[in-house]
């Protein structure tokens, strides 16, 4: 007589609710990805000491393990409080973070006297302020997701949010050169000459809520087309106030800052969340010819006319023949060049290049430092990671069952590829130089504190989207989550 087969516990019978193991497997893999991540960034930091010191120090290990202590205490509070999210997002975000901490502590090695590298704190120079910077950050990633627990709440500032994404603009272009000009552009808000925020970083968030919620609305009137042309549908005429409206905003900041990247970034976050609301690609043709048309317009009246447009006609001129003038104007980008072709392939190896001939390494050029030691085959793994994030807020978006919310996601990933090209496309002489910084690589906390922000955003959005649906065909929802309809924020979904 043979035994029957106990039946498998099913998650009824365990009290286990529905969604709980999928959502366990999830931070689990995250969690093994994180790890991998801080232990690729152990080793990054191994070999430089090594190509550097002849030797690695007992300490080697100490800058990957306090990211890694960083980085499980936001692990911690997705598991209970997204735990539906991308599981991908933190781990590659995490391992941009820590090489970036890693190449600037590099970089400090570079800069000490040979006989003080070893004995070098771990948490002195710049790489330990990033590493600082890093703390910060990732608590404010963390307390915004503690704060949002449904992203359509965030509707509801919309309109002020977009005002202070207007004055955040605005404010480095009214200063004095003196509080706001760095290497040519006005950016910043400087305080003394050791610190200085960049609020446009911060303002691309808001602006984008703000661009979200009145596509939302808009989005039926901006469908509309008047006449068909060349197989594409055009709007209506009357219907592109808006486009012009941000289109005349950027090029303030293309004038006024002297900062094509940033002028750009906006502009071309605005008409890809067009593009995502009414699916027309005529608003994409209408946003390029209008864009490169200014910016067009800028390089004559700087040729021309001067003043305000000079500084842009100076660095298009640079961009042009940057070896007209190797060592005064074009010497930033020519050694940003030299640096690539030096690195071949394969690169120099960690530790093995010379990124002290680069001016602002530690900022605009350090794509072209790493570049130098990482050669051709690691920066395309670089811009991997940077394309595995990008592809992750998009399926967000797509995943997602509200308007608002895709328009949000969609957005976001688009901004940080955007902000990722344009400064890609300035060190190997694509397009012109630009002031902006490298996602999660760069120095500076401006950027950092902004851009984690961002992919909190997306967690909480991915969260939303990957919930799993319960038999009335609602999201299952934590405990005390929000309502699935609120005040000024619509759920209708957006065709794929």
């Amino acid at each position: 007589m043979t035994a029957a087969a106990t039946p498998a516990a099913s998650p009824a019978t365990t009290g286990e609710q529905p969604g709980v193991r999928l959502a366990r497997s999830r931070r689990n893999a995250e969690l093994s990805l994180l790890l991998l991540a801080m232990v690729l960034v152990a080793a990054y930091g191994a070999t430089v000491e090594a190509t550097m010191l002849d030797t690695v120090t007992p300490d080697f290990w100490i800058p990957a393990a306090a990211l890694g202590a960083v980085f499980l205490g936001l692990h911690l509070v997705i598991r209970f409080l997204a735990p539906f999210a991308d599981p991908a997002l933190l781990p590659a975000v995490a391992l941009l973070n820590g090489l970036g901490v890693g190449f600037l502590r590099r970089l400090d090695l570079d800069e000490a006297a040979p006989a003080a590298r070893e004995g070098l704190a771990v948490f002195a120079g710049t790489g330990g302020r990033q590493l600082a910077w890093t703390l910060v950050s990732v608590m404010l990633a963390a307390g915004l997701l503690v704060l949002m627990r449904d992203h359509r709440s965030v509707s509801r500032y919309a309109y002020t949010l977009g005002l202070a994404g207007i004055v955040l603009v605005m404010i480095p272009a009214v200063l004095p050169r003196r509080f706001s000009e760095i290497n040519g552009a006005k950016l910043w808000i400087k305080f003394g000459e050791s610190f200085s925020i960049q609020p446009g970083e911060f303002a691309k968030l808001a602006l984008l809520v703000f661009f979200a919620y009145y596509l939302v609305r808009k989005r039926e009137v901006l469908s509309l087309a008047s006449r068909r042309f060349l197989g594409i549908d055009f709007p209506r005429g009357r219907d592109l106030g808006p486009v012009v409206v941000v289109w005349l905003i950027s090029l303030l900041v293309l004038v006024f800052e002297k900062d094509l990247g940033t002028s750009l970034l906006y502009f071309g976050m605005f008409v890809v969340t067009l593009y995502i609301a009414t699916e027309r690609v005529s608003w994409l043709l209408i946003g390029l010819v209008l864009f490169f048309g200014g910016a067009y317009l800028a390089y004559v009246l700087g040729d021309l006319v001067g003043g305000p447009f000079a500084n842009f006609y100076l660095r298009a001129q640079i961009w042009l023949d940057p070896f007209a003038d190797p060592h005064n104007d074009g010497y930033q980008l020519v050694q940003g060049l030299l640096a690539l072709g030096t690195g071949g392939l394969f690169g120099a190896g960690p530790g093995g290049g010379q990124p002290g001939l680069l001016p602002e390494v530690q900022n605009d050029f350090i794509f072209a430092g790493l570049g130098e030691e990482i050669g051709l085959f690691g920066l395309s793994a670089l811009l991997v990671i940077y394309l595995l994030i990008v592809e992750r807020g998009l399926r967000a978006a797509l995943a997602v069952r509200d308007s608002f919310g895709k328009l949000v996601a969609g957005g976001l990933a688009f901004t940080l590829g955007l902000q990722v090209f344009v400064i890609v496309g300035g060190i190997s002489k694509l397009i012109p130089l630009t002031g902006q910084t490298t996602p999660f690589l760069s120095a500076g906390g401006s950027s950092l504190m902004a851009n984690w922000l961002l992919i909190a955003v997306l967690l909480r959005i991915s969260d939303g989207a990957r919930q799993p649906v319960t038999g009335g065909g609602a999201p299952a929802r934590p405990s005390g989550g929000p309502p699935e309809q609120l005040h000024g924020a619509p759920t209708e979904v957006i065709r794929p």
